[in-house]
């Protein structure tokens, strides 16, 4: 569920009254984590009757991921709202690694609330490696054919020329290939982002893409994967667009997402107010598969029944695929668990 305090608990009803279908049709589980009173009021605000049934058994299911302490508001940062982020996702890890679920859909959380509680992480991402003793991960972008892994994220701009290593790179180079395979692309076309302006103009702005990225790329070919880099940044995106790549990797947070939230956001050319949004982050590199909601916890909105559950959807589909292909088992029914 995220945070209860944000909208998390709107989107997993509306989400799961319009995937009702498949669930009741056999395709599709799905076991909600989180806090209780907060889906009960979200069911509330949108006169909602769909049951979450006590059972975890059931085809659409409701498990506490803990004790209620103190009440929780829509909009409002709290330890508390902090403490249930946390605890939703440890129990949700534990239901993964034992075969229980075979994937993990996150709605967002709030960092403030989340350290309030006494937990010191960046997001759901530390939080993941953490509990599952993951060295590292990485962030992949999806939304439709625009798929973009990136090297580093929640870094300063300063320190991505440091953090830019061939290891680091070729990690995230082989990682994004092998999820576009599991996304059912066999011969994967990935196209490495330039650091630098025109990738660093003979050596004039900077050395990297010479240095590190046009030797890792050569390596990567040499292994047999169709890889090509560096591409100026200006240009690489247009490129995934018209399908002459199947991934891009970029080199830092806003290089990748900008281009996806771009093309993912629908808005109302009336007001200039976004209507909704598509695209997906899906953490690569666990040892258990996660995706999430491309957004935040919106908390201007929490708790009105504006909240758009478009993000969500797509999380819980890519999750469905990836679950598929990892088990070997496309067609099956998936347990999801958001």
């Amino acid at each position: 569920m995220g945070d209860p305090a944000g909208v998390g608990p709107e989107i997993i009803v509306k989400a799961c009254r319009r995937l009702l279908p498949r669930i009741e049709a056999g395709g599709l589980r799905l076991m909600v984590i989180g806090h209780r009173s907060a889906l009960d009021a979200a069911r509330v605000v949108l006169g909602e009757t769909l049951e979450f049934a006590e059972d975890t058994n059931a085809a659409l299911c409701f498990v506490a991921a803990g004790e209620e302490m103190a009440p929780i508001r829509f909009g409002q940062i709290a330890p508390e709202a902090g403490r249930f982020a946390y605890l939703a996702i440890e129990r949700a890890v534990e239901l993964a690694q034992s075969g229980r679920i075979d994937a993990i859909v996150t709605a967002p959380l709030n960092k403030e609330a989340l350290n309030l509680a006494g937990y010191h992480y960046a997001g759901h991402t530390d939080m993941l490696a953490a509990l599952t003793h993951t060295r590292s991960s990485v962030m992949l972008l999806a939304h439709g054919d625009m798929r973009v892994g990136h090297v580093t994220t929640h870094v300063a701009l300063a320190d991505v020329p440091k953090l830019l290593t061939p290891e680091r790179l070729r990690r995230t180079i082989d990682l994004t290939h092998a999820a576009v395979r599991d996304l059912g692309i066999d011969a994967p076309r990935v196209a490495v982002a330039a650091l630098n302006p025109h990738a660093g103009e003979g050596g004039l702005f900077g050395r990297q893409d010479i240095d590190i990225t046009a030797p890792v790329v050569e390596q990567c070919r040499a292994d047999g994967m169709d890889v090509t880099g560096p591409v100026p940044g200006d240009t690489v995106f247009v490129k995934l667009r018209g399908r002459q790549f199947d991934a891009v990797v970029a080199m830092y947070h806003d290089q990748g997402h900008i281009p996806v939230k771009l093309l993912g956001f629908d808005v109302d050319p009336a007001t200039g107010m976004w209507r909704a949004l598509s695209g997906v982050n899906i953490t690569l590199g666990l040892p258990v598969i996660r995706t999430s909601v491309d957004h935040g916890t919106a908390f201007d909105i929490a708790g009105t029944g504006v909240a758009n559950e478009e993000s969500l959807i797509e999380a819980i589909d890519y999750a469905e695929r990836l679950a598929a292909r990892r088990n070997g088992s496309v067609g099956t029914t998936s347990k999801a668990h958001v």
